[in-house]
């Protein structure tokens, strides 16, 4: 038997500690409209799927404005999910980091797998919120 991951949602989504009113909370869905809304505009314009838009919004080097709208829209999201568990002390500022932890000498020159994404020190906090939450709504 394999030991892959794999998603079951009765063990993911059903016990995911989502925030408090997620369903009706007016900030969340005017964040993943808008977000939702330009990436599918964009996609169209450009005639590209998911794959190759958000190849494009993970390089570093890219640089269209369409691309830099994407991203802050998506930084936008963060906040509206960070502020709707009350966590505003956290930023949401994003970083192009290596997507995993690779040895460079070995790596060489071939194309380095970066991300547009939290940094390490704030991925682990709110994980570990998340872990926190979730053992307080077990206990409940």
């Amino acid at each position: 038997m394999k030991d892959d991951l794999r998603y079951t949602p009765s063990d993911c989504f059903e016990t995911f500690p989502f925030p408090d009113g997620w369903e009706t909370h007016p900030a969340l869905e005017a964040a993943g409209d808008a977000y939702y809304d330009f990436r599918a505009a964009l996609m169209v314009e450009n005639n590209e799927g998911l794959t190759k838009t958000y190849n494009r919004f993970h390089n570093p080097n890219e640089d269209s404005s369409n691309i830099i709208h994407l991203r802050n829209l998506h930084i936008a999201m963060d906040r509206a999910v960070l502020d709707a568990y009350g966590w505003t002390d956290l930023p949401t500022d994003c970083e192009f980091l290596l997507d995993h932890e690779i040895d460079e000498e070995e790596w060489g020159n071939r194309k380095k797998p970066y991300r547009h994404r939290w940094p390490n020190d704030i991925r682990d906090e709110v994980l570990a919120r998340l872990l926190e939450l979730n053992a307080q709504r077990a206990a409940q």
